[in-house]
């Protein structure tokens, strides 16, 4: 009976502190930043990971409370090594760029590699980014290609611009126009201008047979 008891007690104020996350995410969304810090400070101290990564950010950018990356870093802190991917992201950043915190690009990578081994496709990016050029992590252009194509299945235009130059000068994958072209193609239709001026520069290079073959790619690419 003790441990239904419990059982329910956990089940109860979990439930609370979704409903106070919640309800700290529409004043968030609504601008009222007053109201949003007292949603997420209630259930933050409980240890409600999304509300500590939420305040994070309201510390780092500054929303309803003074700017203060070391809070930022604070929050971002215990709502990561709690599993949560964008606080991970965060946090990564934060190393990255030394705010609130000493820059350390090997944090930075260990954070960055937390949140994209859950699927988070910017910190997928940003390890990408890593590990071609080798900083916080031994260059690695074959774990850089593959982190690349993980964003840009997710429909990440930069992810795909850069998994496009890739496969054109075979760093990490063996070199393929086509390829080349089809991930050009895919970010270029998302607005990425670069991807689209390297697209219409391949056209006047590439035979009609071979366009269609990276258009067949790309067909089949977004059907996945």
């Amino acid at each position: 009976m003790k441990k239904i008891f419990g059982a329910l007690l956990v089940v109860i104020f979990n439930s609370a502190w979704a409903g106070e996350y919640e309800r700290g995410e529409a004043a968030l969304e609504n601008k009222d930043y007053a109201k949003a810090l007292v949603h997420f400070e209630t259930v933050a101290a409980q240890g409600e990971a999304r509300a500590q990564s939420s305040l994070g950010v309201m510390y780092e950018e500054g929303q309803g409370v003074e700017q203060d990356y070391k809070k930022a870093v604070h929050w971002f802190t215990l709502a990561a090594t709690q599993g949560d991917a964008y606080a991970q992201f965060f946090l990564a950043l934060m190393y990255e760029e030394g705010k609130g915190v000493e820059k350390n690009l090997t944090t930075a990578v260990h954070w960055f590699q937390q949140a994209a081994a859950q699927g988070l496709a910017d910190a997928q990016l940003h390890l990408g980014d890593k590990y071609s050029s080798g900083l916080g992590v031994d260059k690695n252009y074959k774990a850089a290609a593959q982190w690349y194509k993980l964003a840009a299945e997710q429909n990440n235009d930069v992810a795909q611009l850069f998994l496009a130059l890739m496969y054109e000068q075979g760093k990490g994958v063996e070199q393929s126009y086509a390829q080349a072209y089809m991930w050009f193609t895919l970010s270029a239709d998302q607005g990425n201008k670069t991807a689209a001026a390297n697209r219409d520069l391949y056209q006047t290079q590439l035979t009609s047979q071979q366009i269609a073959d990276a258009q067949k790619l790309a067909s089949e690419c977004l059907a996945r």
